[in-house]
């Protein structure tokens, strides 16, 4: 099993045949000038080709409630596992929200945390 992410030919909307890699189980962030396709790559090839292959692995019976997903215009991506993607919205101004309260991140964590966590006195350290 691959360690790493590899992406070849993308040429989805304005990305050019772009290729690169980056590493699995790891937070990963895509910066630049304003269309220089980070939602691109990130959201409409990665996200996309992910769903897809998560889409393909499901009984045909399942399938046929979710529709035909679209293949993104790219060569090769290896070592994508299923992916998950967070909704992108206009940003509320509560002075009581956090970053993780606006971004929805915080429902997700505590799903997380609520199977994976492990609960620890810090009065006995048990």
């Amino acid at each position: 099993m691959l360690n790493k992410i590899v992406v070849k030919g993308a040429r989805e909307n304005n990305l050019k045949n772009i290729s690169f890699e980056f590493p699995k189980n790891q937070l990963v962030v895509f910066t630049g000038v304003s269309g220089s396709g980070k939602s691109s790559m990130a959201f409409d090839t990665l996200f996309a080709e992910g769903q897809r292959r998560y889409v393909e692995s499901l009984s045909s019976y399942a399938r046929q409630f979710l529709g035909n997903l679209k293949r993104p215009e790219v060569d090769l991506i290896e070592g994508l596992s299923p992916s998950i993607a967070i909704n992108q919205k206009a940003i509320s101004h509560n002075p009581r929200s956090t970053v993780g309260t606006v971004t929805e991140i915080y429902d997700y964590l505590r799903l997380l945390f609520a199977r994976i966590g492990h609960q620890h006195c810090p009065n006995c350290g048990r």
